[in-house]
């Protein structure tokens, strides 16, 4: 029964993990077409990892944080986590969305105006 259970509990973490994972790449690779259309220049550095650089050389960091299963941005102004709520990325000290709060961080680095 114990070996049961262990089962259980080890393929519904692994596929929280197998989620968490497709739902970051997805909304990774939704982050990469809106940069590109917004031509602003990226760099995917590892799989997981988007730098997004600024003509004053500042950058804004986007991952995704397996352990944690959030996706991180760190930016001039701080770093912010985002966990999956509802169909939505949402961060986790003021519930804003993740492509809401990365418009405005975008913009304030310099960007100009990112649509996602």
């Amino acid at each position: 029964m114990r070996e049961m259970l262990a089962r259980d509990t080890m393929t519904q973490i692994e596929s929280s993990e197998a989620e968490f994972n497709l739902a970051a790449s997805a909304t990774l690779a939704h982050i990469e077409h809106a940069l590109e259309v917004a031509d602003l220049d990226f760099e995917t550095p590892a799989e997981g990892i988007l730098e997004v650089e600024f003509e004053d050389g500042s950058k804004i960091i986007i991952n995704r944080h397996g352990v944690a299963r959030e996706i991180w941005v760190a930016a001039r102004s701080g770093g912010f986590h985002f966990k999956p709520q509802a169909g939505d990325w949402i961060d986790t000290k003021d519930s804003t969305p993740l492509y809401t709060k990365l418009a405005v961080l975008v913009a304030a680095q310099g960007g100009g105006s990112i649509r996602f």
